[in-house]
């Protein structure tokens, strides 16, 4: 009776101590790779386009159009490819979508004009389409509310970490081996990495690394993870005209589209026209160029990071939701009006401090996604990001046309004032249309 007794106590204290896995953590790591490669690939044009336009004897509104080519596909297939995300498994529908676009990285080695190469930039805006709105599905189902405005601030800030580092490694990719070069080693790097994500990745229910009281944990704080079970089997069906009505018809929504395409205007600038603007507007030499790119791509990722901690924690201190997450939004969107300064300096330091500045707000204003897993109906949390991603990157289109066209006299004040315009609508957005931050009922 004694032995008995002594090993049911030793049960239950071994049952009492085991503790929550952090499988989640884990996951997020590979959707911060994913966001690396993702903007990799999208942005590697920008450092090839000095080059590259010489050598295919590209004017600066052709490569206008080139540089938007990838926004055209992209904008216009985020609707479908949020669909999409409510139907298909993260797993498979990542590593097809992240192989392909890497295979179309790989081609853009063998352009030969404008033609092919304006071909392959809208082939891989297609074939990106699906992936924000899958990186925003996967969080929202393996982590908890409270967790995950840091949770979206960390796979974000792949996109400028990872360009803050890889900008100096592929210019020198690119002086060693070329513009070819430089597209075919990052499309071989995607086509790998798509391999290993299909290794790696499972759903909370399908993962055999992730214990009990880690799902308890994570769906007690408000993480969707019955939807990879249950809804999937729900929404595999066509196009409900009603959910997208739903989506299209309220204020609040309609106040972070707006939003995100001031974001989005301010990033897509660094993303395609800022290594042009320093080497052919401000005369800088090409490697010089490289090195002092990579500074606001720094400052952006050491920017995303502390809004999304900075939101999470005034959320755990009992700030509103409200105030949380609009606040470095907001902030951040006015210091990216700061761009405008370096119209009025000419030395490198000063062009550099003022694109810091404008870009280090641009990476606060970068948990914008944490408001699709808030005010986005359950059910249509991929819908939402579609039409949230879709309006956002109309910005990937118009800004890399309109500053061609305004740069096209050689000056490009004009460009810069535009940006910091874009921004400031932004930021009043955000103030006057979102409103109280509460989920939005089908």
């Amino acid at each position: 009776m004694i032995n008995r007794r002594l090993n049911t106590s030793s049960l239950v204290t071994t049952e009492s101590k085991i503790k929550a896995s952090r499988v989640r953590f884990g996951i997020l790591t590979l959707i911060f790779i994913n966001v690396v490669i993702n903007y990799m690939d999208r942005s590697n044009i920008s450092i090839a386009a000095p080059l590259l336009s010489k050598d295919l004897e590209l004017n600066s509104v052709q490569m206008g159009l080139i540089l938007s080519a990838f926004g055209w596909a992209y904008a216009l297939l985020q609707i479908p490819g949020g669909w999409l995300v409510d139907r298909v498994s993260p797993r498979v529908l990542y590593m097809i979508t992240l192989g392909l676009w890497s295979f179309a990285t790989l081609l853009q080695a063998a352009a030969k004009g404008f033609a092919g190469l304006f071909g392959l930039r809208l082939s891989l805006g297609v074939l990106e389409a699906p992936a924000y709105p899958t990186n925003n599905r996967i969080v929202t189902s393996w982590f908890p509310e409270h967790e995950r405005a840091s949770a979206i601030s960390f796979y974000t800030s792949g996109q400028f970490v990872g360009l803050a580092f890889l900008t100096p490694i592929l210019v020198a990719i690119q002086d060693a081996f070329g513009w070819k070069g430089l597209f075919f080693v990052t499309g071989l790097v995607g086509i790998i990495w798509a391999v290993i994500w299909y290794w790696q990745y499972r759903d909370p229910y399908e993962s055999e690394k992730v214990n009990e009281k880690e799902l308890e944990y994570i769906r007690e704080g408000g993480g969707l993870i019955e939807w990879n079970v249950e809804q999937r089997a729900e929404n595999n069906k066509k196009l409900n005209w009603k959910e997208l009505k739903i989506v299209l018809t309220q204020r609040k929504l309609w106040g972070v589209y707006i939003g995100q395409f001031a974001v989005n205007s301010t990033l897509w600038f660094f993303l395609t026209w800022f290594p042009t603007y320093l080497v052919e507007y401000r005369h800088l030499a090409f490697i010089k160029a490289g090195f002092l790119a990579s500074l606001p791509f720094l400052a952006a990722f050491v920017g995303v990071l502390l809004s999304g901690f900075l939101s999470d924690f005034l959320v755990r201190r009992g700030v509103s939701v409200g105030v949380a997450r609009k606040t470095p939004i907001i902030i951040g969107l006015l210091l990216s009006t700061f761009i405008i300064g370096a119209n009025y300096v000419n030395t490198p330091s000063f062009i550099i401090l003022f694109m810091v500045i404008a870009f280090l707000g641009n990476g606060l204003a970068s948990i914008t996604w944490i408001f699709v897993s808030t005010l986005a109906p359950k059910n249509l949390v991929g819908l939402t990001g579609g039409v949230f991603n879709f309006i956002g990157n109309l910005s990937s289109i118009v800004i890399p046309i309109v500053i061609g066209f305004l740069a096209k006299g050689g000056n490009f004040s004009p460009a810069l004032v535009f940006i910091a315009t874009v921004a400031f609508v932004g930021a009043l957005s955000y103030i006057f249309l979102v409103g109280k931050v509460e989920r939005i009922e089908a």
